[in-house]
């Protein structure tokens, strides 16, 4: 990368520009600096004099800052290439690095099918401004449907735009964006949900009703009455289950999704289900 500070002659002044090169490629940017220039006959006078190298110093500023700029990736083709990517393509990176994660990986599929459903032709870097980025919104408040063709709820709206938002955020730490455009649209506020709870005797219930899968039933039970994710219980080790006369039963294990350590008392009944203990590292 080579940056060249140049002059060229425009009526009676001389204008200062920059020539940018890079691997054959070339682009001219000018500065709106100008120079007064020697008269025909006769000179310039001290204060004209003057005059111009102030300004030919300011313009050489400008080339050094451009220059260092250029060499840091700010500026440049090289910034130019980076905004030719394709964005589904970078998205669909992100989505599979969620794949650990089931719950992760189908909410980003979800909102990379609705993306293609939103904008369905090649979106590029370049593409991503805040107007795009509202007729994301606008779309997703009008037109966006479930596969029943009923209209996506508010969560919805709100859990896909800041999914949007993170991935658009994590493309500018990559250098592919210069800012962020969600930025600039107002985000869906988030609904109030009302959480559900079972009452004792639905959990009685639950426990005398048949079901197929007994070891899906007991996960369930087992989730009722310790509160624990699905997702901490599968994972769950007999190293975890562990016995104290101070705290009788109970579990010492990491959250899977805080990934912090707790200490979760258990009742009888909670052992109950679990069964006979195996291995220390089998679950």
């Amino acid at each position: 990368m080579k940056v060249t500070l140049r002059q060229r002659k425009k009526g009676n002044k001389i204008s200062l520009y920059l020539d940018i090169y890079d691997k054959g490629k070339r682009e001219y940017e000018y500065l709106g600096l100008y120079l007064k220039p020697t008269p025909e006959k006769g000179s310039l006078s001290k204060a004209q004099k003057d005059e111009n190298k102030k300004i030919l110093d300011l313009a050489e500023h400008i080339r050094s800052k451009k220059h260092l700029e250029a060499q840091n990736n700010f500026y440049g083709f090289r910034d130019k290439e980076k905004q030719k990517g394709k964005f589904y393509e970078f998205f669909d990176v992100l989505t599979e690095k969620k794949n650990e994660s089931l719950g992760n990986y189908g909410n980003l599929n979800a909102v990379r099918i609705m993306l293609k459903e939103y904008d369905p032709k090649e979106v590029t870097f370049e593409r991503l401004n805040r107007e795009w980025v509202q007729g994301l919104k606008d779309y997703l408040n009008t037109q966006a449907k479930t596969k029943t063709g009923e209209p996506i709820s508010l969560n919805t709206r709100y859990n896909y735009f800041n999914q949007l938002r993170a991935a658009l955020k994590q493309a500018v730490k990559e250098g592919l964006l210069q800012s962020n455009p969600a930025d600039y649209v107002e985000p869906f506020k988030q609904d109030d949900v009302q959480r559900e709870f079972l009452t004792l005797e639905e959990v009685q219930k639950l426990a005398n009703t048949h079901c197929r899968n007994e070891t899906l039933k007991k996960m369930l039970l087992f989730s009722c009455l310790t509160g624990l994710r699905w997702s901490d219980i599968e994972k769950l080790k007999w190293s975890e289950i562990q016995f104290s006369e101070n705290l009788g039963n109970f579990i010492r294990f990491g959250q899977k999704k805080t990934s912090g350590a707790e200490t979760l008392p258990i009742a009888e009944e909670a052992r109950a289900l679990l069964g006979e203990q195996k291995g220390a590292d089998e679950r």
